[in-house]
């Protein structure tokens, strides 16, 4: 699969700046021990195989999947084989005891990396779930800084989202919030983030959906409003590493993209992803149509295709890596963008969304438009959209 031809470029968005880098980046690992939290996930195993090849002395992996672990060792051992340093993975979860107890046994490390996150807006379609990611993109963040705090380690990087620039839904709400936690901690150890695009066939996103719709021989359906960018995985990887050896204090790299070059609709991916199998797009009207149709469609060399509008909460009608009020600096490298940053965070709001989540949690008892709420005093300029509907609905 021809993945960079599927988002619409030729070539890879970060090459020059690695080749430029790559000298340094291998001294780095190479004499540097890693943590890697949530190192299982998409992102999570692109950043691993960054540091892997370049042969740390040290790499410990953690993540709450362990189908999705035994998978990353797989891979690793059939693409890199093996390094000279300590490589571990262990399935915990970074909330739990088990986790503590583990980082409080070793806990040294010179970087740690935190890959884990709730990243579907699709998570907000009720309380529960909601508190779960808040719990997840916040509280684990700042629980994990504290551990790296105490243990005297040199780096902390956390990845971010697009979605927390004038974030509209709340999971770019959470990971925005979570952005200034991060800034009060940044007085205590070196942090720095990134902002993402989308990346493409990432585990549970729309495109990886794709390849389980031509699995399972089921219709392919897809906004045709909604245009984004994309990174590929191997990139993702690249630009987490990046940050995090490389980025100040405070630092939250982007990748450098053009709206006119590099937006493209999901429609039209899922066009040309057919195509790369031998398949015609087959425009059906309805969600009925194309399930009744798709084993005969599908006999003639095409694929039963639904493409509509978006009208799900949370949708952003644009993507941005950055605000108008945030310091950009655009010259240090060719395709990452870096938002300085100052320590600026407000301590009593802090203590109040801790609190008020804590006193939530201790009723066993919240509901979303409280949640919302809460965000809104966190973020005074939070363009919540609720449309009542959400992507569970939809094929």
């Amino acid at each position: 699969m021809n993945v960079l031809n599927l988002i619409g470029r030729e070539k890879q968005l970060f090459a020059k700046d690695i080749a430029q880098y790559e000298d340094e980046l291998v001294e780095i690992v190479s004499s540097s021990r890693f943590l890697v939290i949530g190192g299982a996930g998409s992102i999570g195993q692109a950043v691993t195989q960054e540091i892997f090849k370049r042969n740390p002395l040290k790499l410990h992996v953690v993540d709450i999947s362990e189908n999705n672990m035994v998978e990353l060792v797989r891979d690793l051992r059939s693409t890199f084989g093996y390094i000279d340093g300590d490589f571990k993975t262990f399935a915990l979860d970074i909330g739990s005891i088990e986790y503590d107890a583990f980082f409080e046994a070793d806990g040294a490390y010179d970087y740690i990396l935190n890959l884990s996150a709730l990243k579907h807006v699709r998570s907000e379609k009720d309380p529960y779930t909601l508190m779960r990611m808040i719990d997840v993109n916040i509280f684990n963040t700042e629980k994990t800084l504290g551990q790296a705090i105490a243990k005297g380690v040199k780096k902390y990087f956390c990845v971010s989202t697009d979605k927390a620039a004038n974030p509209v839904n709340m999971m770019g709400g959470s990971k925005r919030i979570m952005e200034m936690f991060l800034m009060r901690k940044s007085e205590e150890i070196n942090i720095s983030t990134a902002r993402f695009a989308n990346v493409a066939f990432s585990d549970g996103s729309l495109l990886h959906g794709f390849n389980q719709r031509i699995l399972k021989k089921q219709p392919i359906v897809a906004p045709n409003d909604v245009r984004r960018y994309f990174v590929t995985p191997q990139e993702s990887g690249e630009l987490c590493l990046v940050s995090c050896l490389l980025g100040e204090n405070r630092d939250i790299f982007f990748p450098k993209l053009d709206e006119h070059l590099n937006l493209i609709s999901f429609a039209d991916i899922a066009i040309k992803f057919l195509e790369q199998r031998g398949y015609e797009a087959h425009m059906c009207s309805t969600e009925e149509d194309a399930r009744s149709k798709a084993d005969t469609l599908i006999k003639e060399g095409k694929w039963p295709c639904l493409f509509t509008s978006s009208d799900t909460t949370g949708e952003k009608d644009f993507e941005e890596f950055f605000t108008e009020t945030e310091i950009i600096d655009l010259k240090r490298f060719n395709n990452f963008g870096i938002i300085k940053n100052d320590a600026i965070y407000d301590q009593e709001t802090l203590e109040m969304f801790s609190s008020e989540i804590n006193h939530m949690k201790n009723n066993r008892r919240w509901d979303k438009e409280t949640l919302v709420d809460l965000f809104h005093k966190m973020i005074p300029n939070f363009g919540h959209k609720e449309t009542g509907k959400y992507l569970d609905s939809k094929m």
